[in-house]
């Protein structure tokens, strides 16, 4: 006898089945594999921030606890004085400082490239690679330097217009009577993924009025959750950012409001002796600083000060 041989013809509902299951496959498969390369990104950018925070502290040895501050000590948050002033031959030259050290002007990136020019800090640790548009800075194929210049002779990363894009950390604004030293509270927030209220390479600033906390005093409820995430880091995708303390330990907050008293790092208190949960949006320039010694105030250089 004949062996029979069932077969059976792929019915429309079949195809359909195979087709929806195919889309779904090419849907799912980058995110499956975005989501360990978030988290992939968010631990190098935290290394980073772990060793910044190491040599800041040797820094705070050498200079009587304080933490990095370019220039004087009387200097504002202006931004580097002139368009040549990253590669003057002298401190007293770069910042505009007198010669009995009074006054001058710095941006908040040249408070931090002191870790290179003096710790030989590779620029490459001050970018974080969710920092979209950011790069690293490099004299190679540079033509406005001479030839023996090197990174330790530089006061910041570049020109005014172009250091910005070269470190993706926003720091504790070091130029006013609360700049940060070791003996303040070890809770307070010295650096961070960058700020969501300043424009980035990747980002225009988010919308102060849409920015809401999800919880409020007592537990109570005040804002949604995506009202929350207006006031996280840009850095990655508003989901929260990395945050670097005065005693060293690196976290991945999700909340901006994770400084002392529910401090809202990135923005300046409306409290004259606590922390703020919301606070006051903070601009770039000399009238930015911090409300009170428990006031954790974040910030990056603008593109422009001013504008």
């Amino acid at each position: 006898m004949a062996e029979q041989r069932s077969s059976r013809r792929l019915t429309r509902a079949d195809v359909l089945v195979a087709a929806i299951t195919c889309l779904l496959l090419i849907l799912l498969v980058p995110v499956l594999f975005a989501r360990p390369r978030e988290r992939t990104v968010r631990r190098l950018c935290a290394a980073n921030l772990a060793q910044i925070g190491k040599a800041m502290l040797v820094y705070a040895g050498e200079y009587e606890g304080a933490l990095p501050r370019a220039g004087g000590p009387r200097t504002k948050w202006l931004g580097m004085p002139y368009s040549l002033a990253w590669k003057a031959p002298d401190r007293r030259i770069a910042f505009n400082v007198s010669s009995s050290g009074e006054g001058g002007q710095a941006s908040i990136s040249a408070s931090l490239y002191l870790l290179v020019r003096y710790y030989q800090m590779p620029p490459r640790v001050f970018v974080c690679k969710g920092d979209l548009g950011t790069t690293e800075f490099k004299l190679s194929g540079r033509t406005d330097i001479p030839s023996n210049f090197e990174l330790d002779d530089a006061w910041d990363f570049g020109p005014p217009d172009d250091s910005f894009k070269h470190c993706s950390y926003a720091y504790h604004i070091p130029y006013n009577l609360y700049a940060l030293s070791t003996s303040r509270d070890p809770n307070l927030a010295v650096a961070a993924d960058r700020s969501p209220w300043f424009v980035s390479p990747a980002a225009d600033p988010s919308i102060w009025e849409n920015f809401r906390p999800d919880v409020g005093p007592n537990g109570s409820r005040w804002g949604t959750s995506d009202q929350a995430r207006i006031g996280n880091s840009p850095t990655h995708g508003k989901d929260g950012q990395n945050v670097l303390f005065l005693d060293g330990r690196v976290e991945f907050e999700r909340r901006s409001y994770c400084g002392v008293d529910r401090d809202n790092v990135y923005s300046i208190s409306s409290d004259t002796v606590h922390g703020d949960m919301t606070g006051v949006r903070p601009r770039g320039g000399a009238a930015c600083v911090p409300a009170n010694k428990n006031d954790s105030v974040l910030v990056h250089d603008p593109d422009t000060f001013g504008g």
